[in-house]
């Protein structure tokens, strides 16, 4: 594998010494950015993107040409991970995903079993085919919705904005979420365990909507099961560390908990304050985050203001990697995006130490 030219992500996720904040966004390839829209156009579909190597490799490129990002991240989906176990994904316009047959019945969901790797091939081929095309540029992130934020999905049918058939199953049968996200742990392990083999540098688990779930039940069954999948990952390839990122959004409550199942960095969603997330964790995980996405809708002096309230918050140092609390929003002006990134880039370079 070529040599990796900026490491400052790795780096900072392992608290090592940096020069500056790397930063990465969020949905860095998507809506937002024109030439994302015309090669969607081009694939006919967002599936279309997504289950190919070559429309992947150049969507996840895309931003990469506009911005001095600090990482890229594989282009494709949480989605795909259910779908390779035969619940039928698709696309309806303007509702965004569904599946064709959600895990409603006792018998659809002892049937369910982890998810064969051949059928996830596309994934993997788009890993390799983005690592070859960034030739050591910055270092690549590979993802995977948590087991409870998948099993929302799978059970809801599609989105929900409040999870009434999955927190039903929780509260009155839960032997049966237990299978289902047991099963989706052990698939989103073998998931980026291959993505690893194929080039990933880093991983993070999206656990979107561990965030809807009491105290208790964020215990039992999201973070339990997210700690079992990164006690099975690979944590070293070409001879350097995979770290892990585990991002709960809503999660700000259990930093503590989260800091203590083995991931190398916590995302933060905007509403936690990072330099209270430093006090209580900063010693034992990175941090990622955590500019609330709406700040790019501000004028350029208001998004440099938050970054600077941001940066001076988390205070000096490394352990920081800067993103949004939330993937950015497709009405975004490109512009917005880019002055977002070199304000990360200049004003973070006095919290770091230049010996």
């Amino acid at each position: 594998m070529t040599t990796l030219k900026n490491d400052t992500f790795l780096r900072a996720l392992l608290k090592e010494p940096v020069e500056y904040t790397p930063i990465w966004m969020m949905r860095q390839a998507g809506r937002y950015l024109p030439e994302y829209r015309a090669t969607r156009a081009r694939a006919g579909s967002f599936m279309g993107l997504c289950t190919s190597p070559e429309f992947a490799t150049e969507v996840t490129l895309q931003p990469l040409e506009r911005f001095p990002l600090d990482a890229a991240i594989l282009f494709s989906d949480i989605l795909t991970v259910p779908d390779a176990m035969g619940l039928g994904l698709y696309f309806a316009e303007g509702e965004g995903p569904k599946f064709q047959h959600p895990l409603r019945d006792e018998a659809a969901i002892k049937a369910l079993s982890v998810a064969p790797m051949d059928k996830l091939q596309y994934v993997f081929d788009a890993v390799a085919s983005i690592r070859k095309a960034l030739d050591g540029r910055v270092p690549l992130i590979g993802f995977s919705g948590s087991p409870f934020t998948l099993a929302c999905y799978m059970i809801e049918g599609g989105g929900s904005d409040d999870f009434r058939n999955v927190k039903a199953m929780l509260y009155s049968r839960p032997e049966l979420l237990h299978h289902i996200l047991d099963i989706n742990a052990r698939t989103v392990t073998d998931y980026l365990n291959a993505q690893i083999d194929a080039g990933a540098q880093a991983v993070q688990i999206f656990d979107t909507w561990g965030g809807a779930l009491t105290h208790a039940a964020y215990k039992t069954f999201s973070l339990a099961y997210m700690q079992k999948i990164i006690a099975g990952l690979k944590r070293e390839a070409d001879g350097r560390r995979v770290p892990v990122i585990v991002f709960t959004k809503g999660g700000g409550q259990w930093l503590e908990d989260i800091a203590t199942i083995g991931a190398d960095a916590i995302g933060l969603d905007w509403t936690t304050d990072i330099a209270d997330a430093r006090r209580r964790v900063g010693g034992e995980v990175a941090l990622q985050g955590n500019l609330d996405p709406n700040v790019l809708f501000a004028s350029p002096e208001g998004i440099e203001k938050e970054v600077s309230r941001i940066l001076s918050s988390y205070g000096q140092g490394s352990g920081h990697v800067f993103n949004l609390g939330h993937g950015i929003s497709q009405f975004v002006n490109p512009d917005h995006a880019a002055v977002l990134v070199e304000a990360v880039h200049r004003l973070s370079v006095p919290y770091h130490y230049h010996g």
